[in-house]
């Protein structure tokens, strides 16, 4: 029996507010992840804090998603944006923050599940004030992220050592995928208590309609050929990669062939900088006719962009997981992505889309060309990426897996919590 009625968790997201508009500048996968488990475990009775660090001025203290689950906006640092590499130095104030509000209200949690390496320093903290359990997810872990960037920051050792210590203390640590898992074991600590639980979509928001339909609705034409990106501006989202394919397909010079490139930008921010760059790169592969830039997909947008496209791209140097495949695949829509991390389990390679090595251009624009030559492939693919995602990557089961790891950690005897906790220090 689940232990939900009447139980407090929260969920902590200093760097990623669950609360904000998807396509903002470092608002992508983990935001989701956060908001969408967070609504789903309060759906199953949970009391759900949901908490994140103030990054705008006029943004509410509070939102409310159910009523046993809300997002709480804390003061830690300027209210403005702040780099994620540049966030360490607040993360004293966000604890006496989180322990000003429990006082405030009235309520202590018994679970913490924190999100990023920076939450998990700041859930090690709370635990030396007061008796809870901590869960953590990763998201990226620093030990693979600075093999794949060529400049290395400052706050690259503090960390690699707060993600070894965490690993290496908290009750629990959630991989979502095999791949995660073992750069875990291999790269940060061989001592550590990992479960295994996935990523999830929304089944009933993606795939609800279908292509002609949605082509009419966006304004496509029924035999248009739409490639599709979705995500942040990123260097390390390898949208260049998929740029430079599509100027290699052999369907380049068709009027049909339309690029979309969807994600919201800031100008000045790392991700406005980086969308000047590719719409210039754009330019000058002459592909501005064929390449559109919508913006922020949210809802109702988001939905039938996917459920539009002949192929989704995922050209990721590196993901942990990837929210945008699962996504596109729940839509009936095939996907081509980087052979790495996460995307390695939740793409089946000639079954729901296609991998390919990151940063090849060639090899991407073989696999693009190769979906949007075979409409039956195309239809294959997508109908079985469609059931995988119903099997597997739904939120409510991801919620239910994740109440009955909670349950365990919440009901087994302390001294087992201790003794295991021994077993790894040795």
């Amino acid at each position: 029996m689940l232990l939900t009625q009447n139980h407090r968790i929260a969920l902590i997201s200093v760097a990623g507010d669950p609360a904000a508009e998807i396509g903002r500048e470092e608002a992508g996968g983990q935001n989701v992840y956060v908001r969408q488990v967070g609504q789903a475990l309060a759906d199953q009775g949970w009391q759900v804090d949901l908490f994140t660090r103030r990054s705008h001025p006029d943004a509410p203290s509070i939102v409310q998603h159910r009523s046993n689950c809300r997002t709480i906006r804390l003061e830690a640092g300027p209210s403005e944006f702040i780099g994620r590499d540049h966030l360490f130095g607040h993360l004293p104030e966000f604890v006496q923050a989180v322990l000003a509000f429990q006082q405030r209200e009235g309520v202590q949690h018994e679970l913490v599940h924190t999100n990023y390496w920076l939450s998990s320093w700041v859930g090690m903290q709370l635990k030396k004030h007061q008796p809870l359990v901590q869960v953590h997810t990763y998201h990226s872990l620093g030990a693979v992220k600075y093999q794949n960037v060529p400049n290395i920051p400052p706050i690259a050792a503090q960390r690699l050592a707060v993600e070894k210590t965490c690993l290496e203390t908290v009750d629990r640590v959630v991989a979502t995928s095999p791949q995660e898992q073992e750069h875990m074991e291999n790269l940060v600590s061989p001592h550590g208590r990992i479960e295994m639980i996935p990523c999830g979509t929304d089944i009933e928001k993606y795939g609800a309609t279908d292509r002609l339909t949605a082509r009419q609705k966006l304004g496509f034409a029924p035999d248009d050929q739409v490639v599709l990106y979705v995500g942040r501006f990123d260097p390390r989202k390898g949208i260049e990669t998929l740029v430079r394919a599509v100027a290699q397909s052999r369907f380049r010079d068709q009027d049909s062939l339309k690029l979309v490139l969807g994600g919201g930008s800031v100008p000045g921010q790392v991700d406005g900088i980086e969308r000047d760059r590719i719409e210039r790169i754009v330019a000058e592969l002459g592909l501005t006719r064929r390449t559109f830039f919508p913006g922020r997909l949210g809802d109702p947008e988001l939905p039938l962009y996917y459920a539009a496209a002949d192929v989704c791209v995922v050209p990721s140097h590196y993901e942990p997981f990837g929210l945008v495949a699962i996504e596109a695949m729940a839509s009936h829509t095939p996907v081509v992505a980087s052979n790495v991390g996460g995307l390695q389990f939740s793409v089946v390679p000639d079954v729901t889309g296609l991998l390919v090595p990151p940063k090849d251009e060639v090899a991407f624009a073989e696999a693009i060309d190769l979906i949007l030559t075979d409409p039956g492939l195309r239809d294959q693919l997508g109908q079985t990426g469609r059931q995988r995602v119903e099997i597997a990557f739904s939120w409510q089961s991801v919620a239910a897996r994740l109440s009955q790891l909670y349950t365990k950690l919440l009901t087994q005897p302390a001294s087992e919590t201790k003794s295991s906790k021994a077993q790894v220090a040795a």
